[in-house]
């Protein structure tokens, strides 16, 4: 019986057992497609990554992504902790990992930067494959059944509840205030019709819904929730605070505009996340969208296939 290695890391915090838990395959050579979302399956997180030889050796490498149940085409944690895991070894597919790399994904080529001090790795900023792309917008009433809210709880005073993506879409919704946020639930009914009305080629419904603080204004509380592919809630979602930041700053009425802003996810779950997300708009367009976090290593293993 043969085996591969794997290695779990928590993404967006600096503590471990918090942040989003993510299993990575740093070796998937070999490995079937049907073989790698077995293995997806079998974790339970709302991502496993598996890391393939570059298709052009000018890469780092290939990563693909998967779901419980389906493959993404790009996600921020993952991208975070994968490339966490590959700059620690001492060489990816014979060539040594340094500052830079560069990941083949299906939404495109992902670039990153690798954090840390003194030699150290202790997280990694990526920037988003493409760029924004807003609509449809979504019915208030559809929001509101899938977070299992009233109607009332939802604010459109900056932007009506839409579909947003940078590379994977969301929904996106404003909650009133975080008392009503942290009462948000699932209901999976809701989001089956919500798939049928609003639907995607390449994933599922999902929500992102998100508060903002007085106390502080640069920083906002989020949680998404993707049920259909059996991810009841997401302790850190990087793809979706990326698309957020990216359209909240395309909403200024400034043509320029550097903006950082920090997303506090997974407070309710007991897996507390801080995700920074870096946006550049000039001329009036986003011109790049980075996010960035801090990872801590977990478990490492071997799963027998």
């Amino acid at each position: 019986m043969s085996t591969v290695s794997f290695i779990t890391v928590d993404v967006f915090t600096a503590e471990r057992f918090a942040g989003n838990q993510l299993a990575v395959i740093p070796d998937a050579r070999g490995l079937s497609e049907a073989r790698m979302q077995a293995i997806a399956t079998e974790f339970g997180y709302s991502e496993v990554t598996f890391v393939l030889p570059p298709e052009n050796p000018e890469n780092t490498a290939r990563v693909r992504i998967f779901t419980p149940t389906t493959e993404v085409p790009f996600a921020g944690h993952p991208n975070v902790g994968t490339a966490f895991v590959l700059g620690r070894q001492q060489e990816i597919f014979g060539r040594k990992p340094g500052g830079a790399l560069r990941f083949e994904e299906k939404a495109g080529l992902v670039e990153v930067t690798l954090l840390g001090s003194d030699g150290i790795v202790t997280g990694a900023r990526i920037v988003a494959p493409q760029a924004l792309q807003i609509g449809p917008a979504i019915d208030a009433a559809t929001i509101a059944a899938c977070a299992s809210l009233r109607q009332d709880d939802l604010i459109d005073r900056n932007h009506p509840p839409v579909r947003i993506s940078v590379g994977l879409p969301f929904s996106v919704a404003e909650v009133r205030d975080v008392e009503a946020l942290s009462r948000a639930r699932p209901n999976v009914s809701a989001f089956e019709e919500a798939n049928i009305r609003y639907p995607l080629a390449e994933d599922s419904f999902s929500l992102f819904l998100y508060a903002r603080t007085r106390e502080r204004p640069g920083q906002v509380r989020a949680r998404m929730f993707a049920p259909l592919d059996n991810v009841i809630e997401d302790p850190a979602t990087g793809s979706a605070s990326a698309a957020l930041g990216a359209y909240l700053v395309s909403l200024l009425p400034a043509a320029d505009a550097e903006v950082e802003l920090v997303i506090e996810q997974g407070v309710e779950m007991g897996r507390r996340s801080l995700i920074t997300v870096g946006i550049d708009k000039r001329n009036g367009t986003i011109r790049k969208v980075s996010v960035s976090g801090d990872c801590v290593s977990a478990m490492r293993g071997e799963i027998e296939i």
